[in-house]
């Protein structure tokens, strides 16, 4: 049966897809009425192409897959890890310094040299703060940063 994997892993990312555009929906709506981009705008966003992902994954399996092993599998493992933790994070520290320790940590985990894996985390997330926060007027939190 080939492709068996491909549609499993695309089932479960469908089943998170639907979870995580749900969940995006659930957002109170702001103070002073509904906007056209809100705080739910871009999860919906990532939660849509998820969802045309995942059905892809499982209409058009890729007949010869390999599926990590070993030392492949425990980074992707790490990684799902990393990512777990950043959204854990995400409220109490801040999103500049839990994108600086979570870009970080998965550059330097893809290769690059610690100091400068965490430079690149620490300019990715202050530019895309500054985006978001002043270009799009969507509020990340700011966490332990955040001036009283």
């Amino acid at each position: 049966m080939t492709g068996f994997g491909d549609r499993i892993l695309g089932l479960g990312l469908l089943v998170l897809a639907v979870a995580y555009g749900w969940a995006a929906q659930q957002w109170p709506e702001p103070f002073g009425g509904a906007e056209g981009v809100g705080p739910e705008t871009f999860p919906t966003i990532l939660a849509f192409v998820l969802v045309i992902g995942s059905l892809y994954l499982m209409v058009k399996p890729d007949p010869d897959a390999q599926w990590p092993v070993r030392k492949t599998g425990l980074e992707l493992v790490t990684s799902v890890v990393v990512l777990i933790v950043y959204a854990l994070l995400m409220e109490p520290l801040g999103f500049i310094i839990s994108t600086t320790l979570a870009v970080g940590t998965l550059s330097w985990r893809m290769g690059a040299r610690p100091r400068m894996a965490f430079i690149t985390g620490l300019i990715s997330a202050v530019v895309v703060f500054v985006l978001f926060n002043y270009g799009l007027d969507l509020s990340l939190p700011a966490g332990l940063l955040e001036v009283e």
